[in-house]
């Protein structure tokens, strides 16, 4: 049940769980501000920090739920200035996405999961198959390669 005081001003009352304002500091500091003014400023006023993962990505949700559906929205703020969305882990994902109410723990990993690994496409690290113009371009003859007709066979 909202406050007196909440509710003669016009604000909602704080849930429980709900995060506190992150500094600009924690935000990347100017530097960001200058990068990214609109994502920084929206964090900065409406946001509240709910973790970081391995890669230094930080996750925010909104102090007050603004969607229809009455949920707080979710973000992430990318570690270095990339925005590249596989950088998140499925621990994150699942957050981000509704998914879970809270990010999972890494702890309850099994031995036979990899470890989340960001796509590499477009990268010096991109997977090439033999044969590839970037690693020489020299492969070995195969019976399905293509021979080209000519009339005078």
């Amino acid at each position: 049940m909202p406050s007196l005081r909440s509710r003669r001003h016009g604000r909602k009352a704080r849930s429980p769980g709900v995060h506190e304002a992150p500094s600009l500091a924690s935000l990347g500091g100017w530097r960001a501000l200058l990068a990214n003014p609109g994502l920084v400023l929206n964090t900065w006023r409406h946001g509240g920090a709910v973790g970081r993962d391995g890669v230094g990505n930080q996750y925010f949700e909104e102090r007050h739920a603004t969607r229809p559906d009455g949920r707080a929205r979710r973000w992430v703020m990318y570690a270095g200035g990339a925005r590249e969305a596989s950088l998140v882990p499925p621990e994150w994902h699942a957050w981000l996405h509704f998914t879970t109410d809270a990010p999972l723990s890494e702890a309850g990993r099994r031995d036979w999961q990899r470890p989340h690994q960001p796509n590499l496409t477009g990268t010096p690290w991109a997977y090439r198959p033999r044969g590839h113009d970037y690693l020489g371009g020299q492969r070995a003859g195969v019976s399905a390669d293509y021979e080209p007709w000519t009339p005078d066979a």
